[in-house]
């Protein structure tokens, strides 16, 4: 089974995450050096900001010009990275065009951040018709965020009824108000995934370790196996 970081903003100069090639390559060796074998690149994506097919182009030259640098720095040892996109809530995306261009390379997995507001009906059927009728597998970005805003209890509970992947981000397990029910969360199998979200090398580094290992000393080596398991199988890896 593989480590996999379900959330990072690695890829250089294309959102608010790491800001060159040089910082993007540190991400990858913090990373690769704490046991993570795959990361997936998962950059903003604002509807409101950008169209789809050129937020692909930026991501792509992001890309390739962080694989050429780890190539000409003869870098062998690095998490394979894979692209997506940290897709945030907008009004109509259950019927938005090519929406399903955005989803984690060779799946059907789309990473949704939810609206920092208090969500409402019109939202989680939103969320239905990607799931019903776009046939997309929806990952929910850091869902412990959104437990922080008011009115919001109620519709996490219907939204965690659907077939959704529930991601929270490793730093949250070491948070002194959330940590023990976001740990309690994954005993319960209501949450399954881990992801680093990190931006940089100082600020929001790559911390997936230290989440696991917050994990594995209040709720035993099997949950890991579980996440590890589960990560695998969304991505289809054996």
């Amino acid at each position: 089974m593989e480590v996999i970081d379900f959330h990072s903003h690695v890829l250089p100069g294309i959102d608010d995450g790491s800001r060159n090639i040089e910082t993007s390559i540190e991400m990858l060796r913090l990373s690769r050096n704490a046991g993570v074998d795959r990361m997936i690149a998962t950059p903003h994506f604002y509807a409101d900001e950008d169209r789809i097919e050129h937020f692909l182009e930026k991501r792509e030259h992001a890309y390739q010009s962080l694989i050429e640098a780890v190539r000409t720095e003869n870098i062998s040892d690095t998490p394979q990275l894979l692209l997506g996109a940290e897709v945030a809530f907008f009004d109509g995306i259950g019927d938005a065009d090519k929406v399903d261009r955005l989803t984690i390379q060779g799946t059907e997995l789309l990473l949704l951040e939810m609206p920092f507001r208090t969500w409402t009906d019109e939202d989680l059927l939103q969320v239905k018709k990607l799931i019903h009728e776009r046939q997309l597998r929806i990952i929910i970005a850091h869902l412990e965020r959104f437990m922080k805003i008011s009115g919001n209890k109620p519709y996490i509970k219907k939204l965690m009824e659907l077939p959704v992947t529930i991601q929270i981000n490793a730093e949250s397990l070491s948070d002194w108000k959330q940590g023990g029910m976001l740990i309690r969360m994954f005993q319960k199998r209501q949450a399954h995934i881990l992801g680093s979200d990190c931006h940089g090398v100082h600020h929001r580094p790559p911390n997936l370790m230290e989440g696991r290992q917050r994990l594995e000393k209040k709720a035993g080596a099997d949950i890991l196996a579980e996440i590890d398991a589960y990560g695998c199988q969304l991505l289809g890896l054996r």
